[in-house]
């Protein structure tokens, strides 16, 4: 399996688990309707784990441009390959989220709430505030990069990329990307990956789903430039306490 396609193929996995656990909370008369926020962030977190024993080994399961970005900046990962794996994950995220779309199709048409049925696709913040909700998505991001890169001793050999979310361990990451829902989420959702969201986004806004909102682009680019941003910083103070 290439790191392309790896990133696809764990991109995808990620999104149709993450969605599809949202999908099953929020949306009407399914099994897990109304079960709450802890199943939320525990089938988030159990999707990245997912995701990473599977394309860990061929990719390194950066499985985020914000994880690509940040190993780049951090000089663990080669630039020329930054567009590459992005372009993967907006790719897997689109494929995931579509089969979410299609496996709960009629619940989504069972569903007379616009915004609950976009919530599935992508984030929003419990109050909106430009900075605060930059801020959030900033630091949610940082805890996660902090973490990866100041806890691994990675390295690149000459025949295959392994570093990303997949040098920490499956069950580290997934412990990480809990602990980061349940303390950090309640502001804005906790994007933490510019692809979860975005790439999920565009699809809310091609797929015929009955009676939907609009895309809330107003607000799309803080789920990408926050993450960005949290995860650069944190790969540039790694650099500066190493």
């Amino acid at each position: 399996m290439t790191p392309f396609i790896a990133e696809i193929i764990g991109t995808a996995i990620l999104i149709l688990l993450g969605g599809g656990v949202i999908a099953n909370v929020v949306l009407n008369k399914t099994i897990g309707n109304n079960s709450g926020w802890i199943v939320i962030t525990t089938g988030w977190a159990l999707a990245v784990y997912v995701a990473v024993v599977i394309v860990g080994p061929h990719s390194g399961a950066h499985i985020n441009p914000a994880v690509t970005l940040a190993l780049a900046v951090a000089g663990k990962f080669p630039w020329a390959d930054v567009p590459m794996y992005i372009l993967a994950q907006m790719i897997g995220a689109m494929i995931g989220s579509s089969c979410v779309w299609a496996m709960y199709k009629l619940h989504f048409n069972e569903t007379e709430d616009a915004d609950t049925k976009k919530a599935v696709f992508c984030t929003a913040p419990a109050i909106r505030n430009t900075f605060s909700n930059l801020f959030s998505e900033a630091i949610g991001t940082f805890v996660l990069l902090f973490t990866i890169l100041y806890f691994t001793d990675a390295s690149i050999n000459d025949t295959e990329t392994v570093v990303g979310l997949g040098s920490l361990g499956a069950l580290p990451v997934a412990l990480l990307v809990w602990s980061i829902g349940l303390s950090l989420g309640g502001t804005t959702g906790y994007a933490i990956n510019p692809a979860r969201d975005l790439g999920p986004r565009i699809m809310h806004a091609i797929l015929p789903i009955k009676n939907k909102a609009n895309s809330d682009w107003s607000y799309s680019w803080i789920p990408v430039i926050g993450p960005l941003a949290g995860g650069c910083l944190a790969a540039l103070l790694m650099l500066a306490l190493s």
